[in-house]
């Protein structure tokens, strides 16, 4: 690349494919592309995924039997033998000076030719002593290759690319051996390099992949988490503003008769958090810009009154509102749930001979018959219709509103964007309805700042009174479980109900778990013979489905056996006990969203977690549920063990990953990427004067990852 050329943008790198570089023929051209690294951008953006101080790491001779270490070693020898069945193990000893350490591995038979003596290895384990020598199984392995320098970074790898730390190492060594007479563009504002001391990029990328010492490491690090964050706020500060600047709203007065009849009514005070949420939502509603707000509360928190008092706020200045729900099960308890809290609330109407009737709330779903379904678009149409709640058939395009004032979209992360988009243009060609969103499933909240970036956040923290604490248990062996089946008759023959969740529909040799069509059979011969058994899962159609849940709601049937179905929306108050069968294999949140549907009325009530975890975070996964009922503590937990992944679901995908930045570790960071991307975008919205970060957003969060970033 010849000198005197501007510095390279990550426009630049990207066109630039790896084939050009020395080594990579088409034999690890594949191999790179197995790991989605097609051009130098890709290859740079490859972080490694630790480093290691070869001043620090233990020498063989050091280790003593449970130390978990990491050690470096030249292969000594490999061996493979048969053991009973199809079953092999393989055995690699690695040495350094006089000690040697053997790696044991079974069912790999591929190590043989992995791990060929001379070669240079980094291992990662837990030291045994076994026959007086010292052993690892089933270490972590790295072929680092000859690096001498004082910071090994090491690099992700797949056995399904066969790509090594060292080639990664190579290849990223010479691209920016090739880089550096131009150098790296910088588009990120100097005031905010030097508010908060980073290191420019070029010193970035350099110290992310050949640091000198840890801390260059640490400084590059700090620059690039803070780049990938200033993106994505940036993307979701543009489009907040841009919504806000382009749509009317309707402005709403928030004191009226009929919410404060509502409020006067209810057989308990509102929470702190429900009134504080309140007072958020009617902040925005006097604004007259469309609100966009989530509400995020745990199970039984109390979030279907808040929504209520806004559609009510919606009604009582002449509009109406709409609540969609992504299942009809969830629909019809909603309808069902609302009609019983407004009971006989009438609203004024000059029309009629008192000046006032009753309030019409009405349930749209596909399963309304065709004339009931007639009547109710026409009166929409007309203003007759209060409140409508239901499933996605409230954005097709034969429903119309005479006046559309809110809109409130329940389990958010069941509809797109293209579904919440639809819903808000039902309102008139003026103006748009405000929208609130609601989730069961909290999240902390500088993960909520970059899910829902482009949403303003209420949260529910406390729990309304009446609700009834669920006492959790964790029955972890047969003993464990006799006593789980014994509470389960106990609770039936008090007349209480009864769930029992599997895993999986049916049997499945890979996974060692029950499943729901194994389970029912086993049980009606055998601990719950005699009680009456419900199977519930996704494969049985919708009119089995409602006749099961029919029969279950109406305590025609005593225990329901199901998979992870009714997981949201099922909404039982005389179901007690709550039975989770091999635990292990749910999530945090799943967990805690499965032992949300008991608990919902006056009976005190119990969930047990059943199963012998096989590893560390499975046991720490059941330990979390069993110690808190706090959803926003456990998703505190859920972001230490799990990371990312569970809460950016769908908006993990393609260019736009966080590949450095973590959400729990960089708290401080997503704070501060988005305060400055509301600095910019405040004086120069569409990044007119700030082109380099502008075209870093189009390459990096293009038209369907940007709308990937609002799904959520």
């Amino acid at each position: 690349m010849p000198a005197g050329d501007p510095p390279l943008t990550l426009r630049d790198l990207e066109a630039i494919p790896v084939s050009r570089l020395r080594g990579v023929g088409e034999k690890k051209g594949s191999a790179l592309a197995s790991a989605e690294i097609a051009t130098v951008l890709d290859l740079l953006t490859h972080y490694p995924r630790r480093h290691l101080d070869r001043t620090r790491e233990a020498s063989i001779g050091e280790l003593r039997a449970g130390d978990e270490a990491t050690v470096f070693g030249e292969v000594r020898s490999s061996s493979t033998r048969q053991l009973k069945g199809k079953r092999t193990l393989t055995n690699v000893v690695i040495g350094d000076g006089g000690n040697q350490l053997t790696l044991t591995f079974f069912n790999q038979r591929w190590r043989d030719k992995q791990l060929t003596p001379g070669m240079t290895v980094l291992v990662h384990g837990k030291c045994e002593i076994y026959r007086g020598q010292r052993q690892m199984t089933g270490p972590i392995v790295d072929l680092v290759g000859n690096q001498t320098g004082r910071i090994v970074p090491v690099y992700p790898q797949s056995e399904k690319s066969g790509l090594l730390t060292r080639d990664l190492a190579a290849f990223v060594e010479e691209a920016l051996a090739r880089c550096r007479s131009r150098g790296f563009d910088d588009p990120v504002p100097t005031a905010v390099l030097e508010r908060f001391g980073f290191v420019d990029r070029a010193a970035a990328i350099h110290g992310i992949h050949q640091p000198e010492t840890l801390t260059e490491k640490d400084e590059a690090r700090r620059r690039l988490v803070f780049d990938e964050l200033l993106r994505v706020q940036l993307e979701l500060v543009r489009r907040k503003r841009r919504i806000e600047r382009e749509t009317a709203g309707i402005v709403h007065r928030t004191e009226g008769e009929l919410t404060n009849r509502f409020v006067e009514r209810l057989p308990f005070p509102l929470t702190r958090a429900q009134q504080r949420a309140i007072d958020e939502i009617n902040g925005d509603l006097v604004l007259g810009r469309p609100m966009h707000r989530l509400l995020q509360g745990d199970v039984g928190s109390g979030k279907t009154l808040v929504a209520v008092h806004l559609l009510l706020v919606a009604v009582q200045g002449g509009h109406q509102g709409a609540l969609m729900a992504p299942t009809e099960v969830l629909a019809e308890q909603h309808h069902a749930g609302v009609a019983a809290m407004l009971g006989d609330l009438s609203v004024s109407d000059p029309a009629t001979l008192m000046g006032d009737r009753p309030l019409r709330i009405e349930l749209l779903t596909n399963r309304v018959g065709v004339a009931e379904r007639r009547k109710i678009l026409a009166d929409l149409v007309q203003g007759k219709v209060d409140i409508v709640i239901g499933t996605h058939a409230l954005i097709q395009d034969k429903v119309e509103f005479a006046a559309l004032g809110a809109v409130v979209i329940d389990e958010q992360h069941r509809f797109g964007v293209e579904q919440r988009a639809a819903l808000r243009d039902k309102g008139d060609a003026v103006t748009a309805p405000d929208v609130l969103v609601m989730t069961a499933t909290p999240i902390p909240r500088t993960a909520a700042m970059t899910v829902y970036g482009d949403l303003d956040v209420s949260t529910l923290d406390e729990l309304p009174p009446g609700r009834t604490p669920i006492l959790t248990e964790w029955a972890r062996d047969d003993a464990g479980e006799e006593a789980v089946w014994a509470a389960v008759r106990a609770a039936v023959a008090d007349g209480r109900q009864a769930y029992v969740v599997c895993p999986l529909i049916d049997e499945s040799e890979a996974l060692d778990v029950r499943s729901a069509e194994e389970t029912f059979s086993v049980l009606q011969t055998s601990e719950l013979a005699g009680v009456r058994l419900g199977l519930l899962h996704g494969r049985v159609t919708p009119a089995e489905k409602d006749e099961v849940m029919g029969s279950f709601r109406r305590g025609e049937l005593d225990v329901l056996v199901a998979t992870t179905v009714i997981e949201v929306g099922v909404d039982v108050a005389n179901a007690t006990v709550m039975v989770i069968l091999d635990a292990d294999r749910f999530g945090i949140a799943q967990l805690h969203q499965l032992r949300g549907r008991v608990g919902r009325g006056e009976y005190a009530s119990r969930c047990f977690l059943v199963g012998d975890p096989a590893t560390a975070d499975g046991e720490a996964r059941l330990e979390a549920i069993v110690s808190s009922t706090d959803g926003f503590e456990l998703a505190e937990v859920d972001l230490e063990l799990r990371g990312e992944g569970t809460i950016m679901g769908d908006r993990q995908k393609g260019r736009n990953d966080l590949k450095l930045a973590s959400l729990r570790r960089d708290k401080e960071w997503v704070t501060a990427a988005r305060e400055v991307a509301i600095e910019i975008v405040d004086v120069d919205e569409e990044l007119d004067a700030h082109p380099g970060l502008a075209d870093e957003l189009d390459l990096l969060l293009g038209d369907d990852d940007a709308e990937y970033l609002m799904k959520d």
